[in-house]
């Protein structure tokens, strides 16, 4: 062991009468504690709540879709179902129409986004069926009616239940209903299915027909809305969506689960970076303590230092007599605050510490994910910001010469 970290180990710990220097140290250890804890607890939450909502988006998702760059149909070419085929990293895929129409039940109408599928191919890139929890996601499509599978948001709206009939008025001719006073486009519907997603948007907006029962509503013959597929790892998602946009050109978009919900995930990370900016600042009143009680030490220590100096110590080891000081108090307020905050985050994911009520929330309890990467950055934070308070003290104590340290002693 060097001779600087030994002299900066003993400053530390210090076995004499606890003077004021001494407790502003402990408060620096302290705070660093506090403020490391607080920041990898909030940050494990973030990270619980970001897999809740990305479980909840992408289990109810594709995790990539097709779509005409422009206009609002596209017809399936050999060539994209070749390029879909042909790669291995797409576990199923399956066309779709989506438009917004009217659902009529009785007196309550609502406007929503009905969307045709096939219901033998919509397992395969969405988790709707899995999730309809009355009756069944088979349609059963007759020459008089058609079947619909509702969100169960939007049954309670509508007043209806698995059995109930309603109709949906299509958009399309609207025009030539006004001018001509020609009949609209509709379809009489029995409600087979009714679906509970654990996400409102969804359960009170979407409404599932059959393929064909879409093409016929919205008047698409043979071409589709798009294209959505699920891939067997979502972290090929990127990839895949690069692959295909190079492949099929700019006569079609590529997005994936990410790119639907952008928005959403983009606010998430605004509020994810802000809280470990806030949070970091706690951190930084906790080393500004640091820099005030190295700071006292240099001239506390004045004798001490031009003794050393004397004696042939240089100041470049003066200097890190003192960083070290500051590293020391910095990786023990680290290490603790990492032991804290890892030890809650063990705790509420074990024994679930604090609950929410299952009756309002989807889910038991504050969601926690530990994540490694977020200990590194926030021992780098707090490491970088105690050796940057050490700097000026250290830097200001290697600047003092011998003769007036000792001067007067």
């Amino acid at each position: 062991m060097s001779f600087e970290r030994f002299i900066a180990r003993r400053y530390v710990r210090s076995k004499r009468q606890m003077r004021f220097i001494n407790i502003i140290m402990l408060v620096s250890v302290i705070g660093i504690t506090v403020g490391v804890a607080a920041l990898i607890i909030v940050l494990s939450v973030f990270n619980g709540f970001n897999s809740v909502v990305t479980n909840v988006l992408v289990g109810f998702d594709p995790h990539l879709r097709i779509e005409p760059a422009r206009g609002g149909r596209m017809v399936l070419t050999d060539s994209v179902m070749q390029e879909l085929s042909g790669d291995l990293r797409i576990a199923a895929a399956a066309p779709y129409v989506a438009n917004k129409a009217l659902l009529v039940a009785g007196r309550m109408n609502r406007v929503v986004l009905v969307k045709g599928v096939e219901d033998s191919l919509v397992e395969g890139v969405s988790g709707v069926k899995q999730r309809t929890v009355l009756g069944t996601f088979a349609f059963k499509d007759t020459p008089d009616k058609a079947g619909t599978v509702l969100g169960m948001g939007l049954a309670d709206r509508l007043g209806t239940t698995v059995g109930a009939t309603l109709t949906i008025l299509s958009p399309v001719g609207v025009d030539a209903m006004v001018v001509q006073f020609s009949q609209p486009v509709m379809r009489e519907c029995t409600v087979v299915g009714i679906y509970d997603s654990n996400n409102k948007d969804y359960d009170a907006h979407y409404a599932y027909v059959s393929l064909a029962t879409a093409r016929t509503l919205f008047d698409m013959g043979d071409a589709v809305s798009g294209v959505e597929m699920r891939l067997h790892s979502i972290n090929d998602a990127d990839g895949v969506k690069e692959d295909l946009q190079r492949a099929l050109g700019p006569s079609y978009r590529v997005s994936t689960w990410y790119d639907l919900h952008k928005d959403l995930y983009s606010v998430m990370k605004v509020e994810r970076w802000t809280a470990y900016i806030i949070l970091c600042l706690i951190v930084g009143v906790a080393t500004f303590n640091v820099l005030g009680s190295l700071t006292m030490g240099v001239i506390e220590k004045r004798r001490d230092i031009g003794i050393l100096k004397a004696l042939g110590a240089t100041s470049s080891s003066i200097m890190k007599v003192f960083m070290f000081e500051g590293v020391l108090v910095g990786t023990i307020g680290t290490l603790l605050g990492t032991g804290i905050g890892l030890l809650v985050c063990y705790l509420q994911i074990h024994y679930q510490l604090f609950p929410l009520d299952p009756t309002v929330y989807i889910i038991p309890a504050i969601p926690v994910e530990v994540r490694w990467s977020d200990f590194v950055a926030v021992a780098v934070a707090s490491m970088l910001l105690s050796i940057l308070a050490s700097l000026y003290p250290a830097r200001k104590a290697a600047g003092l010469l011998p003769v007036q340290a000792i001067r007067w002693e």
